[in-house]
């Protein structure tokens, strides 16, 4: 027994030098751990082997290791008995094509694993003395090891000692695993000559571990993840005599109560029974029924005891069923969709199921306090089912579940002018995915961890189109999955050198990687290479370049000092207003220094918008896209630039002066008595940290404290005006930064505290929208004597609210665009393959517009 991990992980690094110092009996040489599939289970398992002398072969060079031609000779009776050797076995080295003349296809692999056989039992268990086995499974898939197989093995002599089943999936992948372990008896022995199982550990056969609760063997650790999360119920349970006492949503999470299912969980034995019986290949899912149909049921299937309702009428009727799919709702108020393949002997007995469940579908609905729902008839089909309703157009698979997504996945579901596309929202929780598909038809929600790689495999080979909406560090390995399965690939952000280091293996798979396919990247890009090309058309030649983009509050949501408003962490935000930016303006290269970015901003006003009060700051490397547009040699001013409400920048600027996005542990911090925010604020200002009270005038507070920070902002220089320093202090005031509430003990620097403060202050109120502002202004002169001509582009988006849920204007001008990428890749409209940003007419004529169409107006005009 080991009281916590690292206990555990020093007994094996204690073992490990055993084997370095004394070596290993020849006579069991080489010890070779296999392990099935890469995902976080395997990395798990491999993290405790690497703590022992190790190293690691591919798997065709097993049979080489096995024979000891693998190592020189003066290494083979040394080196190899004084260490262990671990493979990483996936899907190619599982399975083989059943046609000797084609290839592992890991793509049509996933998608027909009935043209495959399996050949674990060929190329990795005879080599195998141990076998980890960590890999998702289906029973579509060839089984990784059968009963018939290992007994095969053993008889020819297999080194394998045992198998450690961390999947513990009973007649899964490995055939033999026919129970589960406890931790008191973790382990098992298969005895292959006999066919038979046994506790002890005394006899001949293979050691199996197939303990199902393993996160318990570290209860340290394991309680305090689970403990933290279910410390908030504890109470209501602690306090209830009696499961009618609890909360709903406690009581509807009771699977089992005094020793039985509760009824709304009945339904599991009978799914399960199903789910056992079902022969390995669904081509007859219910081989002994004559006719079967596809049934689907949407609505609250599991809260509202329908399931079990409709299972009842199957079987009463002498029917029989398999479960199909099954995608649970997450909340009271989710629904839930299930597929049931419906089979019976004949059909008057199927056509009565089919009766009694449309009869309660219609009894359900129309009445607001019923439980809803909807149900689906596919066609009667004799001999095994008819897949009909499982015919759907192209999917796509949307990555993320994020404000971003649902427009995204809205539009792509209900675009007209291309067959019904079915869209997969996959998030790391199965929650998130569920609100963003919600009311969605022809949506549905999946719960995927981008990190696991057979999993990610596994759902991008179901889909032709992948669109990740996830932060851009995620993208790469997206992009290396998507091009090892053939499958196209639309992000909304840069091209990184991770990404650029790509392009070649994207083209040589023939893979289009749609980079920087949102609003800034991507409408931009689009709009600014429409108006280049044409004015180039006409043998113009571009005289400037500017481009002004934001993402801002609506107007009426500009109500602080500062008019802007967050709608997650503000660290981002201020961290971009303090990076460095260069740009060409007439002819001269204009470098700014990023402290003092904020203090270079410039007014703005837009003729066509005189509404609004604007100022700019230079956004980054300007010049990179005098580059991408081709117009670095023709034009003298190369600018984009971010928009913000006029004042903001000369604020932030003093919030900096006066210290508050340094990044440095502050002494003041650091101390077990945590500061007030005033006296932190003193400390910046080198206040007098005295308690000076003001006295308040028509309503306001006013002198003491207020005029002696309004006095020291101007004398050290902040504010060189007193206008200026009691707007700052009103930006103070409204921040909090003023308050006599300590400081909270996750606030380290000055930086985090003005984080927290606005974080708080300024967020979107519930009913308060975004806006997003985009203005490009192209200046075209012509060799032949024409004027100078200005043309300009504007794109003004303001949030909105439909059926009572909200979608902000930034969500809708990134998602939109990235699911049009989608769609042109859908429809082979982009013939470019590789990493591509959409500079080209072949996307950005369409695209465009696709989204006017879609609601987002574009207004271009051209002045002289």
């Amino acid at each position: 027994m080991y009281p916590s991990l690292a206990a555990a992980k020093a007994a094996v690094i204690a073992i490990g030098e055993e084997i370095a110092t004394y070596g290993l009996p020849s006579g069991i040489c080489p010890i070779v751990f296999a392990f099935t599939g890469s995902g976080n289970v395997s990395q798990g398992a491999q993290e405790i082997f690497k703590l022992l002398p190790h190293t690691f072969v591919d798997a065709e060079k097993l049979p080489e290791l096995s024979a000891g031609k693998s190592l020189p000779p003066h290494h083979q009776s040394t080196r190899r008995a004084f260490q262990l050797y671990g493979c990483v076995v996936t899907s190619k080295d599982m399975v083989a094509p059943k046609d000797p003349s084609r290839c592992f296809d890991k793509a049509d692999y996933y998608a027909h694993p009935e043209h495959y056989r399996p050949v674990f039992h060929e190329r990795i268990a005879p080599y195998a003395s141990a076998i980890v086995n960590c890999m998702y499974w289906e029973r579509r898939f060839p089984r990784l090891l059968s009963i018939d197989q290992l007994q095969q093995l053993m008889k020819n002599g297999c080194p394998l000692v045992g198998i450690s089943d961390i999947t513990c999936d009973i007649g899964g992948s490995i055939e033999f695993v026919n129970k589960s372990t406890s931790i008191e008896r973790p382990f098992f022995r298969y005895d292959t000559s006999t066919n038979l199982y046994h506790d002890d550990m005394e006899g001949d056969g293979v050691i199996c571990l197939a303990v199902d609760i393993l996160p318990t063997e570290f209860s340290r650790e394991a309680s305090q993840h689970f403990g933290d999360i279910l410390s908030r119920f504890v109470t209501s349970l602690a306090s209830a005599k009696g499961l009618l006492e609890l909360p709903s949503h406690l009581r509807r999470a009771c699977i089992a109560y005094t020793g039985k299912l509760t009824p709304l969980y009945e339904y599991i034995p009978r799914m399960r029974k199903t789910m056992i019986e079902l022969p390995p290949t669904p081509a007859n899912s219910l081989p002994d029924k004559k006719y079967t149909t596809l049934v689907s049921l949407c609505g609250h299937l599991f809260d509202k005891f329908l399931i079990n309702e409709a299972l009842d009428i199957i079987e009463t009727a002498g029917g029989s069923f398999h479960l199909v799919k099954c995608d649970v709702g997450q909340s009271i108020d989710d629904m839930s969709y299930s597929e049931l393949e419906v089979g019976a002997d004949d059909t008057t007995t199927l056509d009565k199921i089919i009766d009694s469940l449309t009869s309660i579908a219609n009894a359900h609905r129309g009445d607001p306090n019923a439980a809803e729902i909807s149900l689906k008839i596919g066609r009667v089909s004799e001999c095994g089912i008819d897949d009909s309703m499982d015919k759907v157009g192209p999917k796509v698979l949307i990555l993320g579940a994020g404000r971003v997504c649902r427009p995204a996945a809205e539009f792509l579901t209900s675009y007209q002018n291309i067959d019904q596309v079915h869209v997969v929202v996959a998030s790391l929780y199965q929650k998130d995915a569920e609100e963003t598909v919600d009311g969605i038809k022809n949506a549905t929600a999946a719960q995927l961890d981008v990190s696991d790689t057979e999993s990610l495999s596994n759902l991008v080979s179901q889909v032709d189109v992948v669109v990740s909406l996830l932060p851009a560090s995620f993208h790469a390995a997206i992009a290396r999955v998507c091009i090892e399965l053939k499958k196209h690939l639309v992000t909304a952000s840069y091209v990184d050198d991770s990404m650029s280091k790509l392009e070649q293996a994207a083209q040589g798979a023939g893979v289009t990687i749609l980079c920087e396919m949102g609003l800034d990247p991507g409408i931009d890009h689009m709009l600014s290479m429409k108006m280049i090309d044409e004015a180039h058309a006409l043998n113009g030649k571009i005289k400037a370049f500017t481009s002004f983009c934001g993402g801002l509050p609506s107007p009426a949501a500009a109500n602080n000092p500062l008019a802007y408003k967050f709608s997650w962490s503000p660290a981002g935000a201020i961290r971009a207003g303090r990076n460095p930016a260069v740009y060409k303006f007439l002819g001269e290269i204009i470098d700014v220094d990023g402290s003092k970015l904020y203090e270079s901003a410039k007014r703005l006003r837009l003729p066509e918008l005189p509404a609004f009060a604007l100022e700019h700051l230079p956004n980054r490397n300007s010049l990179m896209y005098g580059d991408l547009y081709g117009i670095s040699k023709e034009a003298s001013t190369v600018y984009r630039s971010t928009l913000r409400y006029e004042g903001f920048s000369e604020i932030m600027a003093i919030l900096a002066k006066i210290g508050f996005f340094d990044a440095e542990n502050h002494p003041l911090l650091q101390e077990t008595d945590r500061p007030t925010y005033r006296i932190f604020l003193n400390d910046l200002l080198d206040v007098n940290n005295v308690s000076t009270s003001n006295t308040k005038v028509n309503g306001e507070e006013t002198g003491g404290h207020d005029d002696e920070l309004i006095s020291r902002l101007m004398m050290l220089g902040h504010c060189k005006e007193k206008e200026l320093a009691v707007k700052i202090l009103k930006t103070i005031k409204f921040l909090g930064l003023h308050e006599e509430t300590q400081i909270p003990k996750d606030c380290s620097s000055a930086f985090t505290v003005i984080c927290q403060r606005m974080e708080q202050r300024m967020a979107y109120g519930h009913n308060e929208q975004d806006m997003v502002l985009l203005h490009h202004e192209v200046e075209v002169e012509y060799p032949d004597g024409r004027p100078t001509e200005k043309h300009q582009a504007t794109l003004l988006e303001f949030g909105k609210t439909e059926n009572g849920r909200p979608t902000t204007a930034m969500a809708l001008t990134v998602g939109v665009p990235a699911a049009i990428g989608a769609l042109l890749l859908l429809q082979n409209k982009v013939q470019r393959k590789g990493v591509i940003r959409p500079l080209e007419p072949e996307i950005y004529i369409p695209a465009l517009e696709i989204l006017e169409a879609s609601g987002i107006k574009l207004i271009e005009r051209v002045e002289t």
